[in-house]
């Protein structure tokens, strides 16, 4: 914006090299102005036909030849009010979008109003603010940065305001009507370069809905959450856009915050950014990833966020927990706490999970009862990727020398509700827990091996647990037994994956989480699959074992070898049929997905097993 000098009037201003500035004029100053350490030599006539403040303070002051004005409080300092010095001369005044709100601010404070003449400096900057900052994108997000050094006035002069509902404006229109000159931060297409030569202009690639995302990363978080809210109330952009705009903010923010922590000693000031992304997110489910959202509880966690901040991330987590990766859940506990992972954490998020798993809600209206189906009622598929993914973790924090059974087992626990075709994963995890800790007594060995069902092992792992000496002896009996029985049905039928006895099958008469004979679904044909994966860790010791069974009929002979020791360990047949017995009574109180027949129900029964001074017979 530039204001044209008036007649043969000075156009400019000069000064001495020594913090003095003044006007070339043939006609005298008298009055000196002192805005901090500069010192402006003028003329009153010009100042005080368009300064009230300034008419106030020449009237107070004293009757010299050349009056002294201080001004130490002025917005923008000395460089702002010769802005404003030179528009009351007439001269050429350049206003752009870095300096339009100082200079703004330092008008009001000269009062420079209407009523002191018509046209003066607050009108022209407010054309000029509303014909041209608002409709340019780049000038508005710029006026908008440099009012945060001016706050509180940018509030009282509705300047931050006008440029919010403009950027928001503009980040809402049509993204047909938007070229791609309106972003500034963005990096260059490969065709902008000049290397395509069928390039032939930026508008050749459609505008993506997000285009303005990466240009809102310049503002401060107080600017930034108004911004976002503003978009928000307009209801034009999709909360999918939100989300990637609160996703690239994060990365761009918060350093160390891909990798899940903050790279910075004083964490306690990037507070107010996550509070601030965790209540800008969107509740509407799949707007940002469970990836990030698990990043941000990682960062919240960092920097001490408030109770609210994380319950909120922990509820969303859990709306989609089946998209989470093992590397999400490692969430690293306190450092006053002797674990290495926040298990308690964990647990709080699958309870989220399995709390959306309800049928139906019952509402009344009009004294009728209606049945409303839930949308996010849980599939048997997001059930069962999720409780592999927390054996998956199970595996993993069993390795911390310091992680309390109880931890271990409540975790666990937890998804026991959740019918598994294999229970591999979690023998897997189960196993590392009883290597990291060997000193554990042996009740907490049954406890924990209760876990577990033997009849929903592979033949893979029950080849491991036959010669697993860390597991107590009831457990490998029971995982004898069901082998004999494979082998036995497989003989008779002639099939590799024979259907078991019904009494083994389903011990609790037809418990939702029985074993089933064979997989009646694609859930269960998919886990099959993946149970491979889950015996990765353990092949080395299969492949061992493998060595000394080769053969076409080697599963049949390791059956046979198996069932040998078993007999080895029973002196007869009535303490066979104890054990078996105390299994199946078991059975029936056991959870559906727990190890039914995992230790004896029977205190006294389980002082009647063979010794374990007897134990390495068995391997």
């Amino acid at each position: 914006m530039k204001f044209m000098k008036l007649g043969s009037k000075p156009d400019t201003f000069r000064s001495d090299g020594n913090n003095v500035r003044y006007v070339a004029s043939e006609l005298a100053t008298d009055i000196a102005v002192t805005v901090g350490d500069v010192k402006f030599y003028l003329h009153k006539f010009p100042l005080l036909s368009k300064s009230a403040c300034l008419q106030k303070l020449v009237a107070s002051g004293n009757e010299q030849n050349c009056d002294e004005v201080q001004i130490s409080d002025i917005p923008g300092g000395s460089v702002v009010f010769e802005i404003c010095a030179k528009f009351c001369y007439g001269m050429t005044v350049n206003l752009n979008a870095y300096n339009v709100f100082a200079t703004r601010c330092a008008a009001e404070y000269l009062g420079m109003y209407e009523t002191i003449e018509k046209g003066n400096l607050i009108y022209k900057i407010d054309i000029f603010l509303n014909s041209s900052i608002v409709h340019s994108w780049k000038d508005s997000i710029i006026v908008l940065q440099t009012t945060k050094s001016l706050s509180p006035l940018s509030d009282e002069l509705k300047v931050a305001g006008l440029c919010v509902d403009a950027i928001a404006t503009n980040a809402c229109i049509d993204v047909s009507k938007v070229d791609w000159s309106y972003t500034y931060n963005r990096k260059k297409l490969p065709e902008e370069n000049g290397n395509d030569p069928n390039f032939n202009g930026v508008k050749s690639r459609p505008v993506p809905k997000d285009w303005w995302v990466e240009d809102l990363c310049e503002l401060e978080i107080d600017l930034y959450k108004r911004v976002i809210m503003s978009i928000k109330t307009k209801g034009i952009q999709s909360h999918e856009v939100i989300g990637d705009a609160l996703k690239a903010y994060s990365y761009r923010r918060l350093p160390g915050f891909s990798k899940g922590v903050i790279h910075s000693r004083d964490v306690g000031k990037y507070r107010s950014t996550v509070d601030t992304i965790v209540w800008l997110l969107p509740a509407e489910k799949g707007s940002v990833s469970c990836s990030f959202l698990f990043k941000l509880l990682k960062a919240a966690i960092i920097v001490d966020s408030g109770e609210m901040a994380r319950e909120q991330l922990v509820r969303q987590i859990g709306q989609q927990l089946e998209e989470a990766s093992l590397n999400d859940l490692l969430i690293r506990a306190a450092e006053r706490e002797d674990v290495m992972y926040d298990v308690n954490m964990v647990k709080k998020i699958v309870n989220k999970f399995l709390m959306q798993d309800r049928n139906a809600e019952y509402e009344s209206e009009e004294n009728e009862v209606q049945e409303i189906q839930r949308s996010g009622i849980l599939t048997d598929a997001s059930k069962l990727i999720v409780a592999k993914l927390i054996d998956a973790y199970l595996a993993e924090i069993a390795t911390d020398p310091n992680l309390p059974l109880s931890k271990f087992v409540d975790l666990a626990e937890t998804v026991s509700c959740i019918s598994r075709p294999t229970h591999n994963g979690l023998y897997r995890a189960i196993d590392m827990y009883l290597k990291e800790h060997p000193w554990i007594s042996k009740s907490e060995r049954k406890r924990i091996c209760k876990l577990m069902d033997c009849k929903k092992l592979s033949a893979d792992a029950c080849m491991h647990a036959v010669q697993n000496e860390r597991l107590p002896l009831r457990v490998v009996i029971q995982v004898l037994f069901v082998e004999q029985l494979r082998g036995a049905a497989a003989t008779s039928s002639g099939t590799s994956t024979p259907d078991l006895p019904k009494s083994l099958k389903n011990p609790n008469g037809g418990s939702h989480g029985s074993s089933r004979s064979a997989p009646t679904n694609p859930e269960q044909d998919w886990d099959s699959v993946s149970a491979t994966e889950e015996l990765k860790a353990l092949k080395p010791e299969l492949a061992a074992l493998r060595l000394r069974n080769r053969g076409d009929n080697r599963n049949n002979v390791d059956n046979a070898a198996a069932i040998s020791k078993m007999k080895g360990l029973m002196k007869s047949k009535r303490i066979f049929t104890k054990i078996w017995s105390s299994k199946a009574a078991i059975g029936e109180n056991s959870g559906s997905d727990s190890s039914e027949s995992l230790g004896s129900a029977n205190p006294e029964e389980a002082k009647s097993t063979p010794s374990r001074n007897r134990r390495h017979s068995v391997s």
